[in-house]
């Protein structure tokens, strides 16, 4: 499988399979980065697409970089990259995993997408924060008098990124989307989920007993066969 190293707008990228009219810009996870894409390219590619990974700010090749990967920085970034795809297909899929679904969302609701698939998508962002803040018992007033807040799962509570979150909910998705969602994800709420498929028509695929990240031999071999029917 043809693999192509590049850079756009200082953005490190990785663009699989021979040249094409349609591809999928694949969005990864929290601590991924742009070769996590090769599982998915090596189903796709021969299928006739093209797939573009990158590194979200602070991951990958970008780990070191003084760039944060707040929402505002990724949603920057993954427009970037959709005008690199605009320029080079006619036709524009999606793949988000976890937070790059939450991302994706916020950046790709006005852009004229073929199709799209999530893998265990962050759907409501400030339900997560609230619920850490919970875990962490972590108030609102304390969270915005501190501005930020280390909490005991090893993540940074930014009442800025609070602020964004709730002030741009996902409320508008027209994407033709199907959802690979585990029962146990403990980061996103089935209730949230299947609200979240109801609503903008999705097809969810919910495997029972599965949790937020998909890593056991029967949860990727659910996951390859997910990936078969639905690209």
């Amino acid at each position: 499988m043809k693999k192509e190293s590049i850079i756009i707008e200082s953005i490190p990228a990785i663009l699989w399979g021979e040249k094409s009219n349609i591809g999928y810009i694949y969005v990864h996870g929290k601590l991924s980065d742009k070769e996590d894409a090769r599982g998915f390219a090596e189903k796709s590619v021969p299928k006739g697409y093209q797939v573009l990974s990158f590194d979200l700010p602070e991951h990958g090749e970008r780990l070191t970089a003084n760039y944060p990967c707040t929402v505002w920085n990724s949603v920057l970034d993954l427009n970037t990259i959709s005008k690199y795809a605009q320029r080079n297909w006619s036709d524009i899929c999606l793949y988000g995993n976890s937070l790059g679904a939450y991302f994706s969302l916020l950046a790709y609701k006005d852009l004229p997408l073929r199709k799209c698939l999530f893998l265990s998508p962050i759907l409501d962002m400030e339900r997560l924060i609230q619920n850490m803040m919970r875990w962490s018992n972590i108030s609102e007033q304390e969270l915005k008098d501190k501005q930020e807040i280390p909490t005991t799962m090893g993540e940074i509570l930014s009442w800025d990124y609070y602020c964004y979150v709730k002030k741009n909910p996902i409320n508008k998705w027209k994407t033709p989307t199907s959802i690979l969602y585990g029962s146990a994800d403990n980061l996103t709420e089935r209730v949230i989920v299947e609200r979240f498929a109801n609503r903008f028509a999705c097809n969810l695929d919910v495997l029972e007993g599965s949790e937020h990240w998909f890593h056991t031999d029967l949860q990727l071999a659910y996951y390859d066969e997910w990936v078969d029917k639905n690209v």
